[in-house]
């Protein structure tokens, strides 16, 4: 706890550090909340350079988006009586937006949004619509950057192909030998839709799909509510910023925000998508997105939908499979139950796919 404090210490603004808690339920980074002095609270993370091999690259994203956003003030003061914020990186005593400590672990630190949280499942329909317009409004503002300008922090992120690739590597020397009716039903979704994968990819390669600043994790535990009025304020979490298609962060809010039973459930036979929710988030995205969306945008929302919920899927088997060594773990199964949750809403996608596709255009006025 003393290592923590010191860290903490080294961007508290006000010197002093009251307390250091664990904070969030994140798969990859270890996350704080540190009170200073006079209150004043901000987060604090180490990030997982196992994941990251270059952690210095993604504050330099964060500085990069912070700047953009921040010559786009005019356009949230439009929003008049709707808030917005805008994450900001804070510097330690080093005079650098990042910390190295005695064991090389790479920390950073980030401004609190106060008054404000993400609840890790959509509570209402409201909820939806502000978590569609959440990332709606942020891809429009950051829409007109160079991606020269980003990095890419992790090369090949949401890039579904190369995950199904790596799966089939890792099939050829798992660690896991069993072989389970949970085991075979998620060989099997993969072996049925690898082919299909390439779906964004090949519309990207074919020029329908542009390459464009994206979040690249905008599930709802990512979204921040407003205590008091119920709206969204800002997207967190913005190490996995890079170039990509926006039909990637679309696919994941979508999947992320309709699954009812959330992504830990075991109860599998019980997932669903929820077709109700799709709309109001549509409805909230599309509201902004409008704006820099092109014809050819539309016709890649319903595959994006499908798609990262079988990606997902394909990352969690194949994490398991390795033996865990991507995501956290509470359990041996965790990563599997993981799995079979994200290819059973996959599949109930698919069941769903001709009322999905008639609100797609009604919602996108494409009728």
């Amino acid at each position: 706890m003393d290592k923590l404090f010191d860290v903490a210490f080294q961007f508290s603004p006000f010197g002093g550090v009251r307390s250091v808690l664990e904070h969030g339920g994140g798969n990859v980074n270890d996350t704080y909340i540190v009170e200073g002095e006079g209150r004043s609270r901000f987060i604090m993370q180490r990030i997982n350079t196992r994941v990251f091999k270059r952690p210095e690259r993604i504050i330099e994203n964060m500085v990069a988006i912070d700047k953009h956003m921040e010559s786009k003030r005019h356009i949230i003061e439009k929003l008049g009586h709707r808030r917005w914020e805008i994450p900001t990186v804070l510097h330690a005593r080093t005079g650098k937006p990042f910390f190295v400590d005695s064991d090389n672990g790479f920390w950073r630190a980030i401004s609190f949004i106060e008054g404000a949280s993400a609840p890790t499942k959509i509570q209402n329909s409201k909820h939806a619509r502000e978590a569609g317009f959440a990332l709606g409004f942020f891809q429009f503002l950051i829409s007109d950057m160079n991606i020269k300008f980003l990095h890419d922090t992790l090369p090949g992120f949401h890039v579904t192909p190369e995950y199904v690739w790596h799966y089939h590597e890792v099939l050829q020397k798992s660690v896991r030998p069993e072989n389970t009716a949970e085991v075979r039903y998620c060989k099997k979704i993969v072996a049925d839709r690898a082919v299909w994968a390439n779906v964004l990819e090949n519309a990207r390669e074919r020029g329908d799909l542009l390459l464009r600043p994206i979040h690249g994790d905008p599930k709802t535990a990512n979204i921040m509510i407003d205590n008091a009025n119920g709206e969204s304020v800002a997207l967190i979490d913005l190490d996995t910023v890079k170039p990509g298609l926006v039909h990637y962060d679309l696919g994941d809010c979508v999947r992320s925000c309709c699954n009812p039973l959330g992504e830990e459930t075991t109860k599998f036979e019980d997932v669903r998508f929820d077709v109700s929710l799709a709309r109001d988030i549509l409805n909230g995205y599309l509201s902004v997105a409008k704006d820099f969306f092109t014809s050819s945008d539309y016709e890649y929302v319903f595959d994006c939908m499908r798609l990262i919920a079988f990606e997902l899927g394909v990352r969690f088997f194949a994490d398991y499979l390795e033996g865990d060594v991507y995501f956290k773990v509470k359990h041996p199964l965790h990563n599997l139950h993981r799995a079979m949750v994200q290819f059973k809403l996959m599949e109930s996608i698919e069941a769903q796919e001709t009322e999905i596709r008639s609100i797609i255009s009604d919602v996108g006025g494409r009728k």
